[in-house]
């Protein structure tokens, strides 16, 4: 099997959550339109907040509401007492910067790790609290299993050692490819940043161990374009003829040769052996485990300002 078990991953941090008691805090989300893919996004964490016991609440805005009174509405939110944490679902409408609204949310229940002071705290290496995309890539990393041959021996215990990766990052936005890649620089051995106007991008992740996407560029690149043994976490998130697709092109595994490592020798002919490559698939990779980390972040504001 090819396709990491992100729901799993998921379940077992909200099962690990679950040990604890719940905060007595509410979890308060700004919604400002009816964004489709938005709704989505709330209900998924309007779920995972109701298994835990969570009391999640949406507070809903016309789409047309003005930027001062949407500042002045979550200042609102968050000054309340029984607010543990606030989310502003992103994206807002184009007359609204979203930087302004996200910094009316106060660093202490800042869960989504958005706001310039709480995203300050963690590129100075002093937040208690990681960006949830950041939480991503370190489950799927420090909790990496290969997969298992076919009729062979179970793989070992453990997950991979970061600093020992050669890691590449499309894309430099400051939801994912920011945060991650400033992260990464303090653990990893060699670091890559591209973006999707990168010339040649494809040749630049023929090594790569990991390749980490948020470029939101469907089907930027393909297994062809990495080695056989990568390991490629997909955040990109667009739509092709109504149906969600990934950066990744994960339709493309079957029947296809991995990319030749520089200076390496040639892949032998045939198909990818699908065991090798192992990727989140889109929808329903990322995501979740997404929505976990925000929860957990939930946990761990309300504990420190208890």
């Amino acid at each position: 099997m090819s396709e990491i078990p992100c729901k799993e991953i998921a379940q077992k941090i909200i099962d690990g959550l679950k040990l604890k008691p719940a905060p007595k805090k509410i979890l308060a989300a700004v919604l400002v339109g009816e964004n489709s893919a938005s709704v989505s996004f709330l209900r998924q964490k309007e779920k995972a907040a109701k298994e835990l016991g969570i009391d999640f609440r949406v507070y809903e805005f016309p789409e047309n509401i003005l930027q001062d009174e949407l500042i002045q509405k979550t200042e609102a939110l968050a000054e309340q007492e029984s607010v543990g944490g606030l989310i502003v679902q992103l994206p807002l409408n184009e007359r609204i910067d979203n930087r302004e609204i996200l910094n009316a949310i106060p660093p202490k229940k800042d869960v989504d790790v958005l706001g310039e002071r709480a995203l300050g705290a963690f590129y100075a290496g002093r937040s208690k609290v990681l960006p949830p995309a950041v939480g991503v890539v370190e489950e799927i990393i420090t909790n990496y299993k290969p997969a298992r041959p076919a009729g062979g021996p179970a793989r070992p215990a453990g997950g991979l050692q970061i600093a020992n990766l050669r890691i590449v990052v499309i894309g430099s936005g400051s939801l994912i490819g920011k945060p991650i890649s400033i992260w990464l620089e303090r653990k990893t051995a060699e670091l890559i940043i591209l973006n999707s106007k990168t010339k040649n991008i494809k040749e630049k992740l023929k090594d790569a161990d990991v390749i980490i996407s948020g470029a939101g560029k469907p089907n930027l690149f393909s297994a062809e374009d990495v080695k056989e043994n990568a390991i490629i976490i997909d955040f990109g998130y667009s739509f092709i003829d109504g149906k969600i697709s990934g950066d990744f092109n994960a339709s493309s595994i079957e029947n296809c040769k991995p990319a030749r490592p520089a200076g390496g020798p040639a892949r032998p002919a045939g198909g990818l052996k699908i065991e090798n490559l192992r990727y989140t698939p889109t929808p329903g990779g990322t995501g979740p485990i997404l929505v976990a980390k925000i929860m957990e972040n939930f946990y761990k504001l309300t504990e420190i300002n208890r």
